[in-house]
């Protein structure tokens, strides 16, 4: 499937985990290893167990109720696959 040589990561948050999972599934991935919590102050930490360096990163977030929650955390995520590589 993938022809382009570089290896692929799925990663998610917390909103649908399992639709990630489905999602990896049917890509033949394995879901990413990564962690998002949220300190008791509300801010979200998200920590990737993984290198994402020279890898294609796609992350399954959906943006549904709590949205700000969400948006957040995919934001999060996106900085730290950035910062990663």
């Amino acid at each position: 499937m993938i022809t382009h040589g570089k290896e692929v990561k799925v990663f998610a948050a917390n909103a649908n985990r399992p639709f990630a999972e489905g999602v990896c599934r049917a890509l033949g991935v394995p879901l990413g290893e990564g962690t998002v919590t949220t300190f008791a102050d509300g801010e979200v930490s998200v920590t990737l167990n993984e290198t994402v360096r020279g890898c294609d990163v796609f992350i399954v977030q959906p943006t549904c109720k709590p949205v700000n929650n969400n948006l957040m955390e995919l934001l999060v995520t996106i900085d730290a696959c950035r910062r990663a590589s």
